[in-house]
């Protein structure tokens, strides 16, 4: 269990930072930027939530839970494993291949209701699908500093938590369209902005 009693430790102050094991490591290393892009990508979600509509409770649930899961992925890349020693699921947080399938069935669900796309899409529309094309972009970003962690010599990452991440982008993306669905997605038109 989590518990801060005091918010600032001055450990940081020289350039580095704790893993969950309690090794220091650089606040450039990959491993710390590759949690700190989840981070970013969990906010950037929260932010998004604030412009869901009323009427949307089910997208925001899925939101809600995405959150969470965001800081289990977190947690899990901020534990890395010691290959000394068996990973155990219940001493470790890491995310489970049901959570990647339940963002799949979710994607499922919303894309249902939608037109099939003609064109790429340009970030846009109503506020809270604009937020959600960010989140999507801040996560593709995340995705990139995991795939350069995971060909870290020395480190490792669960095949499962690129698949989440990689899934996850792609919710954001149908959920930026759904949130869309009345007023329809802003299209990308080749050249039409050519003088």
């Amino acid at each position: 269990m989590v518990k801060l009693d005091r918010i600032y430790t001055r450990g940081g102050d020289k350039g580095a930072t704790s893993l969950a094991t309690g090794a220091r490591r650089r606040k450039d290393d990959i491993r710390v930027e590759a949690y700190g892009a989840i981070d970013e990508t969990n906010a950037a979600i929260g932010v998004a939530r604030l412009s869901i509509e009323a009427g949307d409770a089910a997208l925001d649930a899925m939101l809600a839970r995405i959150q969470n899961d965001l800081f289990d992925l977190g947690a899990e890349l901020a534990t890395p494993h010691d290959p000394d020693k068996p990973l155990d699921p219940a001493m470790r947080l890491v995310i489970l291949p049901s959570q990647v399938e339940r963002l799949e069935k979710e994607i499922d669900e919303l894309n249902a209701s939608l037109e099939p796309l003609r064109s790429f899409v340009l970030p846009g529309g109503a506020p809270a699908a604009a937020h959600l094309h960010l989140a999507r972009t801040i996560c593709r970003r995340a995705e990139r500093v995991m795939v350069t962690l995971m060909r870290t010599e020395g480190e490792e990452l669960s095949p499962t938590a690129l698949s989440y991440v990689n899934r996850l982008s792609d919710f954001l993306f149908v959920a930026s369209r759904y949130v869309n669905r009345e007023r329809g997605d802003v299209l990308w038109k080749p050249g039409a902005t050519r003088s």
